[in-house]
């Protein structure tokens, strides 16, 4: 099969596949089933799998990652099995991949490629496309020189090029690299906008609600769990990154609380980091929720690998909240949420075993089966603990209280009679003085929104602010 001549996209739709990998001393993969991860990514992205190799080394080879004999033997693999593209499970460099394209004479992908491909095909809204668009320019702009052969150089003269191509003449090159860069300026800006108001709007939200985000490795069930605690409607399938966007709606927890529930984008292991980049406005709502829940698919062979994953990833986001955070003087100081970890298609266990294997690893975390409620049939393993948990951590413990706030903030005034129970009224010149019982955080969340809002004991004892966040103590 001869060799291509031009990479001109990275699909891999109905395509036949080769898995390579080269294991290194510390490479983070499942040794159960090694290719499981990037077998699954590939058939979502189209590509039919006939054949895998690996290769054991302690170090990669600089010019083509995997060793000359290994790629080899590649190469004989992909004649037997009439393979069309090579998927390597490692991010490489350009030049090394146009080195391998050399050697075997087929298209080679490496994972961030393989990533970007599936993302492409699920975007759906237009920020998520405007992201997967500007993730591809920032991964493809180092490797146009790899990536492309029509790098002759354009003759000169207005007939050839018009004006701007007059002299020595300019590479193909650089041409392809202005472009790339003016349209991910103009993406750049475009997105900012977008961000800049999703930021704004997660804020409001914030002070007006309660909010609680659920996060999780691709395809471990918050979408399905997400619509059944709500009536979001999310797009649930049993495949890797079927949420490409957030989407936030109500939850009713029962007893007059309720919160927005966000369902969020999936992580994965080495996510491209232009993807994180691209997509941190879409993870802002897990970055302000006041609760995370970690959803994990205990039945996957990999949860160990995915919970690792997980909590690497969100260790990395927080981190670049608080430094963004941090250099802006006006923010308030940022918190990161708590977290609530579920056990989820925990149905789909034999037995009892990696239950309580992970109750010790994970204290609190709760079994759970995300699916709805059947007619006739009692409500799911976990969901109301679930709830129970979450309508506790949203009130915080509970206490009655005066709140005495000016009469003209009308906003706060409904928020409290809508949101807590008052057991009584009474006016004082020009404020308000309304007796509740609530809770710690419901209490915080109204000084944030309400400054002037000021709250007593029934005996006419102050709490003051910071003492509301150590437990009422005063």
């Amino acid at each position: 099969m001869p060799a291509p001549t031009e990479r001109q996209n990275i699909q891999v739709r109905a395509e036949r596949a080769v898995l390579a990998a080269v294991r290194l001393p510390g490479s983070v993969f499942d040794p159960r089933d090694p290719f499981g991860e990037l077998r699954e990514l590939s058939k979502q992205a189209g590509a039919q799998v006939v054949g895998e190799l690996e290769q054991r080394r302690d170090r990669p080879e600089p010019g083509t990652y995997m060793g000359k004999g290994k790629l080899e033997e590649l190469k004989a693999l992909c004649d037997a099995l009439d393979a069309t593209v090579v998927i390597f499970d490692h991010e490489l460099s350009p030049k090394q991949i146009a080195s391998i394209e050399k050697i075997v004479g087929r298209k080679i992908l490496d994972r961030s490629e393989l990533i970007l491909d599936i993302f492409a095909g699920r975007a759906t809204t237009h920020e998520a496309q405007l992201q997967v668009e500007l993730a591809q320019l920032e991964y493809t702009y180092p490797r146009l020189r790899a990536m492309w052969t029509h790098l002759e150089r354009i003759s000169a003269g207005a007939a050839s090029g018009g004006v701007g191509t007059r002299g020595p003449g300019e590479q193909q090159l650089e041409i392809d690299r202005r472009l790339v860069q003016r349209r991910k300026i103009v993406l750049q800006r475009e997105l900012a906008d977008i961000q800049d108001r999703k930021r704004r709007a997660v804020r409001q939200r914030n002070i007006d609600n309660d909010t609680v985000g659920l996060v999780g490795y691709t395809n471990a069930g918050k979408s399905t769990l997400f619509n059944t605690l709500t009536a979001g409607g999310a797009y649930a399938d049993d495949r890797v990154f079927a949420t490409l966007t957030t989407r936030t709606r109500a939850w009713d927890l029962g007893g007059g609380v309720s919160c927005m529930l966000s369902d969020t984008v999936g992580f994965v292991r080495e996510l491209p980091h232009h993807l994180i980049a691209s997509f941190r406005a879409t993870l802002e709502e897990a970055t302000h929720a006041d609760l995370l829940i970690v959803v994990l698919d205990i039945s996957d062979p990999s949860v160990e690998l995915h919970h690792e994953t997980v909590m690497r990833t969100l260790d990395e986001i927080f981190e670049d909240v608080e430094k963004r955070e941090a250099r802006d003087k006006d923010a308030p100081q940022y918190e990161r949420p708590e977290l609530i970890t579920v056990l989820n298609k925990a149905d789909r266990l034999e037995d009892n075993r990696d239950i309580l294997y992970w109750q010790s690893r994970v204290p609190g975390s709760i079994p759970l089966c995300a699916l709805p409620t059947q007619p006739g049939h009692a409500v799911p393993v976990g969901q109301e603990e679930l709830t129970r948990r979450v309508r506790d951590h949203v009130v915080g413990p509970v206490r009655e209280l005066d709140l005495s706030l000016p009469m003209t903030d009308a906003k706060t005034i409904d928020t409290i009679e809508r949101r807590c129970e008052v057991l009584d009224r009474s006016y004082e010149g020009d404020r308000a003085v309304l007796r509740v019982r609530l809770g710690t955080r419901q209490l915080a969340r109204l000084r944030s929104a309400s400054p002037r809002l000021e709250a007593f004991t029934p005996e006419g004892e102050k709490i003051e602010r910071e003492s509301v966040r150590a437990g009422w103590r005063r």
